[in-house]
């Protein structure tokens, strides 16, 4: 498995990572061992999660795929396999990023994941309420003390990421060296005008979600009477529904059949082929589900098949 460089840090991960949010929620504890084992054994190697998942299933408090994850690195005996990467501020328990908030979050994060230190510690979403300088400086005390790795950032606009990249430099903080941006086929113009180039120039390693469009890019949606498959993911996918989406459903059999590949194979490989991209988080729920994602990472695309696939996504 070839690895790629997350920004300018040390850490260096494959270009597929396991999305933590089913754990605890669609996914029991049992499956989510058996998922990440499958996962490592696949040679891939970073897990994202956050504080706050699950908190919204019913009888769920918070902490819940934190928890597993942690279980599982203490009976497999794997966390020198992994990259483990969290976030803090959108947990009704610990909101924000203030530093006391950080300095309270990070500290329940790593008793619940069983471990030491987080390699990536991400803020979930921006707080315009506290200083930029507030926040990075409770992130650098945090990889000073070597309880954190790496910092990151999770949707944050171009404007506020370029802001806190100039404050660390000009404040010799740490930095963001990753970006966690909603990007896809179907969702490409929020990332690619400002975020992209800025994520280019600065060396900012790129971690997608929703890399599948809530799975509209898997091919399984394309009328709405197949929008009952999933009562969760149904109210998003019907908004892809439309001249836009089919085109971009037609290529993507055009480009699978032509490499005997799935449309959530190819849709998967056009996001690891696109300039910053670190990785791509995807879920699974079962084993088959995985084996067939992870054949993703090995599908090499031509130049014809992404601007075949660029074409048809454009507006």
């Amino acid at each position: 498995m070839t690895l790629r460089n997350l920004g300018r840090s040390p850490l260096r991960v494959a270009p597929l990572a396991f999305g933590g949010n089913v754990f605890g929620w669609s996914v029991d504890e049992p499956r989510s061992f058996d998922l990440l084992d499958a996962f490592v054994d696949h040679g891939f190697n970073l897990v994202d999660t956050a504080d706050v998942y699950e908190a919204w299933v019913p009888g769920n408090e918070g902490g819940e795929s934190e928890a597993i994850i942690g279980n599982w690195l203490k009976k497999s005996g794997k966390r020198d396999k992994v990259v483990i990467a969290t976030k803090v501020g959108k947990w009704a328990r610990y909101p924000g990023l203030s530093p006391t908030n950080i300095k309270e979050a990070v500290e329940d994060s790593l008793r619940r994941l069983q471990t030491d230190h987080i390699d990536l510690y991400q803020s979930h979403e921006d707080d315009p309420k506290v200083p930029l300088e507030e926040t990075l400086r409770a992130f650098d005390d945090l990889v000073t003390s070597g309880k954190v790795r790496v910092i990151g950032a999770s949707n944050y606009d171009a404007t506020r990421l370029a802001d806190a990249l100039s404050t660390s430099a000009s404040k010799g903080l740490a930095r963001y060296e990753s970006m966690q941006p909603e990007y896809n086929l179907m969702d490409r113009q929020g990332f690619e005008d400002d975020l992209q180039p800025l994520c280019v120039e600065q060396e900012v390693g790129v971690i997608s979600y929703y890399s599948l469009a809530s799975g509209f890019l898997s091919g399984k949606y394309r009328s709405e009477a197949d929008l009952d498959k999933s009562k969760a993911r149904g109210g998003k996918v019907k908004g892809y529904l439309n001249d836009r989406g089919f085109r971009v459903l037609a290529a993507l059999d055009e480009v699978a059949k032509a490499h005997g590949a799935t449309p959530a194979q190819v849709s998967l490989a056009w996001v690891m082929a696109q300039p910053s991209i670190a990785a791509a988080i995807v879920s699974a729920t079962s084993l088959e589900q995985f084996g067939e994602i992870a054949k993703a990472a090995s599908l090499a695309l031509t130049a014809d098949d992404l601007a075949k696939l660029k074409s048809a996504s454009d507006s």
